[in-house]
């Protein structure tokens, strides 16, 4: 009995914390901060990025009407939330060699916006 109380504290503990991580980001400021990424990924056939719609649980370099660099080819990931978390912090230091002329965002709370921001962007 005492080991399943522990179990469903401990569970409520990780949702308590998992719901105030998500809660903590602010989708409505994502989207502002994307519009300095929107430059480059939008829907033109001749957009400079990929589209990122639906970018969250996608392969990447899996989009057929985009030309990538060979290291995003290579790179195999999924954009997960620490892939994406990763590649915006340091687009260089994921994937090295990208062709992304981008420095990398530094504000942790920024990183989770634009995430917020880009699970809803569908």
């Amino acid at each position: 009995m005492q080991q399943s109380v522990v179990a469903v504290a401990g569970a409520l503990v990780l949702l308590t914390l998992f719901t105030a991580a998500v809660a903590a980001a602010d989708v409505e400021h994502g989207k502002a901060l994307y519009q300095t990424c929107a430059a480059c990924h939008t829907e033109r056939p001749d957009a400079l990025g990929p589209s990122l719609k639906g970018v969250v649980g996608r392969k990447s370099a899996a989009l057929d009407d985009f030309r990538y660099s060979n290291p995003m080819r290579r790179a195999n990931l999924v954009w997960d939330e620490d892939n994406l978390r990763a590649y915006i912090q340091d687009p260089q230091a994921k994937v090295k060699g990208n062709r992304m002329p981008y420095g990398g965002l530094s504000d942790p709370k920024d990183v989770e916006d634009i995430i917020a921001y880009l699970k809803v962007l569908k």
